[in-house]
């Protein structure tokens, strides 16, 4: 093999002319000096068409390429500018590396590709580069991959939810294709306008195709989806369904909690230790059960484990409110699983059961039970559900704690379309 050839390899470039190598044994730097071959040399940097010259531009600069061993290498070439009939004058396209990138596309595949498995850490030790150059190169290689290919294609359930990225109610729109159990669009923001840039993007043709949608009960989403994709079925999703009971719930929980607080505070302890194996004060016992009684309420009876049960038992002898609220939440669950025919009774006997129960956070949760019954019972003929999106929600918020310091959002989306949404990058040299 030749030496140009050889250098090409370990190079990871293509179309480029191999000048020289030198080594910098005071910065223990190697610098190999390139060009692009003549069939692309000459080209607007940002279409790629062939360009008249302009100027000589800032004169040779660097791109940083992966490392050779433990040796920092770095490609240098000149960087002349081109007149583009469509783009004005621009730097001459170079073909070892993206439009205005710092470091070459084999450089830039591998630091995605390190970004969409491994942790901050890995990545910026690993290639030496900061992480706010991660989120720019992020950002590069999402862009092309969006330019390649159509996320948008062939959507026909989709699922749409929000998830908050930072502190302050920021929040990603999501839209999750059920078929396909992959992440398709994600925008900053919480609004109708918002999702309205999804439909723009899906375009009218397409958004006729959609046949199913499931979203929580927010009135924007619903309105949205009606307005661009009138044909489509629209579901409520039961984990939200589930998630309002628990909700629901736990507002018991808690005033009981406080209820038993206060009557422990009302009836203090007399002063001095108490005698030795002296039993604990109801009243401070019943506030650590009830402290500690929340993952008893919430968990499936199938997954209890024994001392949750034993919670489970000792809320049923001492507060009926408080079991009378979970009975509700675990037959609104157990609806959710029953046959259409069936489920329709069940729904109806138990919103009148929540409307006497007398418990107002339940009386509350059958009025909001009531005005989506249709959706809910559409979503139970339909086995439509927000599992997937919830799943692909989970993962968004561990890329979310990854992906902190990056400055601007489009690098955290860049981050989750290319880890969740079916194009992660491969590393250079495999298949």
């Amino acid at each position: 093999m030749r030496d140009v050839s050889l250098w090409r390899v370990l190079l990871g470039v293509e179309h480029t002319v191999i000048e020289g190598v030198d080594f910098d044994a005071g910065c223990d730097r190697l610098v190999v000096s390139v060009r692009p071959d003549a069939r692309r040399r000459g080209r607007c940097g940002r279409c790629r068409r062939p360009a008249r010259g302009y100027d000589a531009g800032r004169g040779r600069r660097r791109w940083r390429a992966l490392d050779l061993g433990t040796v920092q290498t770095w490609v240098e070439a000149d960087a002349p500018r081109v007149n583009c009939a469509v783009h004005g004058v621009v730097v001459a396209h170079v073909p070892w590396a993206r439009h205005a990138a710092g470091s070459t596309h084999a450089f830039e595949q591998t630091v995605a590709w390190l970004a969409t498995v491994t942790s901050k850490s890995a990545v910026t030790q690993l290639m030496r580069i900061a992480w706010r150059t991660v989120g720019a190169v992020i950002g590069r290689v999402w862009a092309d991959v969006e330019a390649s290919t159509d996320p948008l294609a062939g959507l026909r359930r989709i699922g749409i939810d929000e998830v908050s990225y930072r502190r302050g109610h920021l929040y990603l729109t999501v839209v999750v294709d059920h078929d396909a159990n992959r992440l398709v669009w994600a925008s900053t923001g919480q609004s109708k306008a918002t999702l309205q840039r999804f439909f723009d993007a899906l375009r009218p043709d397409r958004c006729a195709q959609i046949t199913h949608v499931t979203a929580d009960s927010a009135a924007y989403i619903a309105d949205a989806v009606a307005t661009n994709c009138p044909n489509a079925i629209q579901g409520a999703d039961p984990f939200h369904v589930v998630k309002w009971a628990n909700d629901a719930l736990g507002e018991v929980r808690l005033t009981a909690w406080r209820e038993a607080r206060q009557a422990a505070r009302a009836n203090p302890a007399p002063r001095g230790r108490p005698p030795k194996n002296a039993p604990p004060r109801v009243e401070q016992d019943r506030v650590k059960k009830l402290s500690t009684a929340r993952y008893a309420l919430w968990k499936n009876p199938e997954n209890l484990t024994r001392s949750q049960q034993v919670k489970l038992d000792w809320i049923a002898a001492t507060d009926p409110r408080l079991y009378r609220g979970y009975q509700l939440k675990e037959g609104l669950r157990a609806i959710l699983k029953l046959p259409l025919d069936e489920a329709t009774e069940a729904l109806d006997l138990w919103i009148e059961s929540a409307r006497r129960c007398r418990i107002p956070q339940f009386v509350a949760l059958q009025r909001t039970v009531s005005a989506q019954r249709k959706p809910i019972l559409i979503s139970i003929q339909h086995g439509l559900s927000n599992a997937r999106t919830e799943s692909i929600n989970t993962k968004i918020r561990l890329r979310t704690r990854m992906a902190f310091g990056f400055k601007d959002p489009q690098a955290l989306i860049a981050l989750i379309m290319l880890s969740l949404g079916g194009h992660r990058p491969t590393l250079p040299g495999r298949t």
